[in-house]
């Protein structure tokens, strides 16, 4: 069992950044690829970005590729995203998750096994 704890969140004007954190606990967490996602108001849970356990693979939503680095240190137990040119429509909850063992669709919420608390991102306009 792996459990997480995002950081990083909070009020940035419109094109500021912010840098996420998410710290794991329990030794298993370089075992698993970990995604980000975001949920705003009265909308779905919608992927973000993902990493492979060891960082190498990265793949990200059209909306924010190009604006967001997701990266890992698994000597840290962590998972960071970087988020660059942060617009109001980037406002949302944002949640780390682990990868289940066996899936078919990474950027489906329901795949994923282990979840954050959530880290509240508000950008003013």
């Amino acid at each position: 069992h792996v459990q997480f704890e995002e950081s990083g969140g909070g009020l940035v004007q419109s094109v500021g950044s912010l840098r996420l954190s998410c710290a794991a606990s329990g030794s298993t967490f370089k075992e698993y690829p970990m995604g980000w996602f975001r949920q705003a108001p009265g909308k779905e849970r919608m992927f973000v970005s993902l990493c492979n356990w060891n960082g190498d693979y990265t793949d990200y939503d059209d909306c924010v590729n190009g604006r967001f680095t997701i990266s890992r240190n698994n000597a840290k137990n962590t998972v960071y995203m970087q988020m660059n040119g942060l617009q109001p429509e980037d406002a949302a909850v944002y949640y780390c998750a682990a990868l289940g063992d066996i899936y078919t669709e990474y950027r489906r919420s329901d795949e994923y096994k282990y979840w954050g608390q959530g880290t509240q991102v508000t950008v003013s306009s």
